[in-house]
C-alpha cells in the first residue's frame, strides 16, 4: 500500500507545534532532515506503537483523574494522531477520563487548568463578527464536518459554569473523532459565552469568561440567531449539535432550527436514543414488548421529556396510536406528578400530563406513591436527584414486575439516583439495569458483570458519520429511532456465544466498529427520510467506511 504524504510549509519549531501534523519521535531521518528538525528532537526514532505504549505509562504514572484529563488534554494539543490512537485502544478505560465523569471536574476548574486555546469563543460583544471570527478557526481552510456548542448554563449535572463549559464540546468531539471517525481537522468546540450567574465564578479573580450576568429575553435569542445565521452562511453543511443547554433554552432552540438546519439536541434527542436502545433490549430479555411497557420517569426536564418523546416515537411505530402511547407514561418532577391542572407546564410536558382523576384518593403524588398506584416496569431518572430511587421504591416496583427495568441515568455519578449493587440486592439480582455514568462491576454468582452505561457516545459520533457520510440534510426522528434499534442490535449481537448476563448495551471498547453498523442504520432512515441523496446500502457502507478518520501516521513533506 503506498503510504498517504502530506505536504506543508511549515519547518522545525512552528511543525512540532502543530498537533495535526506533528509525530514527534517518529518523525524519520529523511524528514528531520528535510523539515528543519535536526536537533529538535530526542536522537531516537519511534514507531505509533512505540509511543503509545510510552504516553500510556504516562497516563498510568498520574494518580487522580482529574490529572490524567490535563495529561490528555496536553497530549492532544501536542500530537492529534498519538491522543487518538491511545484513546481508540484504551477506549474504555479512558472514557471517563476524557468525558463523564471527569470531564466535569476540569469544567468546574477550566480557568485554574487552562493551558492553550482550542475552539472558539463568541461573546455577545462580538455578535457583529460571528461570521468573521468562524473564519478565525484553527484549519480555516478546511470545511467543518460537526460543531458542538454550548452555552454552560447546565453543564453535566453541576449547572452553570460559564465560560468553563468549554471543556463539554471539547470532550465530546474527541468522541466523535475516537468513535465515530470524525477527521479532527473538521472538527469545531464553540463556546457561546452569553455571561454566567454563578457567583463564585464572578467573584473568582481568574476566571477566564465574561464577567457579567447571564443574557436573558430578547437578547438571548438575538445572539442564538445571529450565531446560526453565521454557521448558516459560513458552514452551511456543518452538523451543529447543541450541548448542555438549560431546559428554559434547549427544547426551544431545537423546535426553532432543526427544521431549518442540519442539528439536534445530545442532551435530548441522543440521550433518549441511547435510553430507547437500552429499553429495546431490556423489553427483549423481560419479555415484555415496548408497547406493553408501563414508564414511570423521574425528572422532568428537556432530557427527561425527550426521552419519553423518543420511546413514544417507537411506540408509535410499533402500532399504538400517539395518545395510546403518552398513556403509558407517569412523569414526576420535583413537585409531583405532571396533572393537567398544573399551570407550570411547559407544552412539552403537558403532552404527558395526567388527569387529575387519576390521582383521586392517593396519598400524595411523590415518587414512592407513583410507582406504589401504578405498578411500573421500566423506572427511568433523569431528575439528578441522589439517592431518589429509595429502597422502599425500588421493593415496590420489584414486588410488581418479574424484570424490572431500572435506569438511573443522571450525571455525574455523585447525581444518580441510586447505585446498580443497591438495585442489584433489592431486587435480588432481577433488575436490568443502566446507569449514565460508569459504575464498578457487579457481582454476579461470583463472576464480574459490566453495568452497561446509557452513555450517548453509543449514538452521536454515529450520527456525526452518518450525516457526514450521507450528505443528510436534517436529523429527523426517525433516524434517531433507527440508530436507537441498531444499538439494541449491536448488544444482541455482542451476547452471541456467552451465557452470562444479557448487556443492555454493546461493550464500550467495540463502539468504533459498533458504530459504522449505528451509522448504516441511521444513514438509510435518512435516505428513506428523503433528507439525504438516493443511495443504496452497499453505497452508503462504502461511503462511511471511506469517512471513517483513523488514527496513524502520514508521511510529511516540505512545500518550500
Amino acid at each position: 500500500m503506498t503510504e498517504h504524504r502530506q505536504r506543508t510549509t511549515h519547518r522545525g519549531a512552528t511543525l512540532l507545534a502543530d498537533p495535526l501534523l506533528n509525530k514527534g519521535t517518529a518523525f524519520s531521518p529523511r524528514e528531520r532532515a528535510a523539515l528543519g528538525l535536526d536537533g529538535l528532537l530526542p536522537p531516537a526514532v519511534e514507531t505509533l506503537e512505540e509511543q503509545v505504549t510510552r504516553a500510556y505509562e504516562a497516563f498510568h504514572g498520574y494518580d487522580k483523574p482529574l490529572n490524567r484529563h490535563i495529561y490528555l488534554r496536553q497530549l492532544q494539543d501536542t500530537n492529534e494522531v498519538l491522543f487518538y490512537r491511545l484513546v481508540t485502544e484504551h477506549l474504555e478505560e479512558m472514557l471517563p477520563v476524557v468525558y463523564t465523569p471527569t470531564v466535569g471536574d476540569a469544567c468546574h476548574r477550566f480557568s485554574s487548568i487552562y493551558r492553550r486555546p482550542r475552539g472558539l469563543f463568541l461573546s455577545w460583544e462580538d455578535q457583529h463578527r460571528f461570521r468573521e471570527i468562524l473564519r478565525n478557526r484553527p484549519h480555516g481552510d478546511d470545511d467543518v464536518d460537526v460543531i458542538v456548542a454550548t452555552d454552560g448554563q447546565r453543564i453535566l449535572g453541576l449547572g452553570d459554569q460559564g465560560v468553563g463549559g468549554m471543556g463539554i464540546p471539547i470532550g465530546k468531539l474527541s468522541l466523535y473523532t475516537a468513535i465515530g471517525g470524525i477527521d479532527p481537522a473538521r472538527t469545531l468546540p464553540i463556546l457561546l459565552d452569553v455571561g454566567t450567574d454563578n457567583e463564585e465564578l464572578l467573584a473568582d479573580p481568574r476566571y477566564l469568561g465574561r464577567r457579567k450576568r447571564r443574557l436573558t429575553g430578547a437578547e438571548y435569542d438575538e445572539m442564538i440567531e445571529t450565531f446560526v445565521s453565521a454557521v448558516e452562511a459560513e458552514l452551511p453543511n456543518t452538523l451543529l449539535q447543541w450541548e448542555d443547554f438549560a431546559t428554559v433554552h434547549a427544547r426551544p432552540i431545537l423546535t426553532r432550527y432543526r427544521d431549518r438546519l442540519l442539528t439536534f439536541n445530545d442532551d435530548i434527542q441522543g440521550t433518549a436514543a441511547v435510553a430507547l436502545g437500552a429499553l429495546s433490549t431490556a423489553t427483549s430479555v423481560a419479555s415484555t414488548p415496548l408497547i406493553e411497557q408501563r414508564l414511570v420517569m423521574l425528572g422532568a426536564g428537556s432530557a427527561a421529556i425527550g426521552v419519553c418523546d423518543m420511546i413514544r416515537t417507537a411506540m408509535t411505530e410499533e402500532g399504538l396510536s400517539a395518545t395510546e402511547a403518552a398513556a403509558r407514561f407517569w412523569v414526576v418532577d420535583v413537585d409531583g406528578l405532571l396533572v393537567r391542572s398544573r399551570t407550570d407546564l411547559t407544552d412539552e410536558q403537558r403532552l404527558y400530563a395526567r388527569d387529575d382523576s387519576d390521582a383521586a384518593g392517593w396519598n400524595g403524588t411523590g415518587l414512592a406513591e407513583v410507582v406504589r398506584r401504578t405498578a411500573p416496569t421500566a423506572l427511568i431518572g433523569l431528575s439528578t436527584a441522589h439517592g431518589a430511587f429509595t429502597e422502599e421504591v425500588v421493593r415496590q416496583m420489584a414486588s410488581t414486575c418479574e424484570r424490572p427495568v431500572i435506569f438511573p441515568l443522571s450525571n455525574p455519578t455523585s447525581h444518580a439516583e441510586s447505585s446498580p449493587a443497591d438495585l442489584d440486592r433489592w431486587t435480588d439480582g432481577r433488575a436490568l439495569i443502566a446507569t449514565g455514568s460508569p459504575f464498578p462491576p457487579l457481582n454476579v454468582n461470583g463472576r464480574e458483570v459490566t453495568v452497561a452505561q446509557a452513555n450517548n457516545v453509543y449514538v452521536f459520533p454515529a450520527i456525526g458519520l452518518a450525516v457526514t457520510a450521507s450528505r443528510a440534510t436534517r436529523v429527523t426522528d426517525r433516524m434517531l429511532v433507527a440508530a436507537a434499534r441498531a444499538v439494541g442490535r449491536c448488544a444482541a449481537a455482542a451476547q452471541d456465544g456467552d451465557d452470562g448476563p444479557a448487556p443492555l448495551l454493546p461493550p464500550l471498547g467495540g463502539m468504533r466498529a459498533a458504530a459504522r453498523d449505528i451509522a448504516l442504520a441511521t444513514a438509510l432512515a435518512a435516505v428513506e427520510e428523503g433528507v439525504a441523496p438516493k443511495a443504496t446500502e452497499e453505497e452508503l457502507r462504502d461511503a462511511i467506511a471511506s469517512a471513517q478518520w483513523t488514527p496513524t501516521y502520514s508521511g510529511v513533506d516540505s512545500a518550500v
